[in-house]
């Protein structure tokens, strides 16, 4: 079982940054599939970036593709998601996941979550 815990969230103003980090813990990470999820208020959680420990290609929302970048540091077992250019309507707790197999848009594990607001 891997074991993610986020942290970075935190109040920004529209067209300013964050920086997103989950530490990853357990066994045999390089064969997740590790991505980054968002619920905001009233709506349901949504894909946001997720990209394998290995080599590929990431994958992006349509809404964040552009702005937000999704990376990982394989010696510090920790994935980013760099928040450039944000907007109100990307107000949101912030989740890490694991996939175990081949499906990036359900995941296995989720980390507590990161709150992460956009003041306009």
């Amino acid at each position: 079982q891997v074991q993610l815990v986020e942290s970075g969230g935190g109040l920004v103003q529209t067209g300013g940054s964050l920086r997103l980090s989950c530490l990853v813990s357990g066994d045999k990470l390089s064969t997740y599939i590790m991505g980054w999820f968002r619920q905001a208020p009233g709506k349901e959680r949504e894909f946001v970036a997720g990209l394998r420990w290995g080599p590929a290609a990431p994958r992006y929302a349509d809404a964040v593709k552009g702005r937000f970048i999704i990376s990982r540091d394989n010696a510090k077992n920790t994935v980013f998601l760099q928040m450039n250019s944000l907007q109100p309507k990307d107000t949101a707790t912030y989740y890490c996941t694991a996939s175990y197999g081949s499906s990036w848009y359900s995941p296995d594990v989720w980390g507590q979550g990161t709150q992460v607001t956009v003041s306009s």
